[in-house]
């Protein structure tokens, strides 16, 4: 029995210093590939921000050029207008475009209108109680 013991133990040795060996020679293989692989991920990672980010610009400009052409549009509708009011624009016209400009207007929006001595008729309410001096 004491040989068996000796035997197993020799054999757990052997298998402990195999084992160290291939630790000790392993772990570091393992880390250089961990560290490529790693830098691999990184580098899709950024290549792929990359291609959203230029599909974004993309975006961008194709939204700029149809913003521009509408606004080439509504200039175009503006001088029909005018064209329609003969040249000029009429006081009832601007007041239908100040009327139209409202639906952009958010709920906060202050807006004053002058009067006939051009002072907004909140701002007339203020200066009729001071004193003049």
């Amino acid at each position: 029995m004491k040989n068996f013991s000796i035997t197993g133990l020799l054999v757990l040795g052997v298998m402990a210093m195999v084992g160290l060996t291939i630790i000790l020679w392993g772990y570091p293989e393992y880390r250089v590939w961990s560290q490529e692989m790693e830098g691999k991920a990184e580098f899709a990672k950024a290549e792929q921000n990359r291609r959203i980010k230029i599909e974004e610009a993309k975006a961008n400009l194709e939204a700029e050029k149809l913003n521009a052409q509408a606004e080439v549009e509504r200039a175009k509708g503006a001088a029909a207008a005018i064209k329609i009011e003969n040249g000029a624009l009429s006081e009832k016209y601007i007041q239908y475009l100040w009327v139209r400009q409202q639906n952009d207007l958010n709920d906060k929006t202050v807006i004053y209108i002058p009067t006939e001595g051009n002072l907004p008729i909140l701002e007339a309410g203020r200066n009729a109680g001071k004193k003049s001096e």
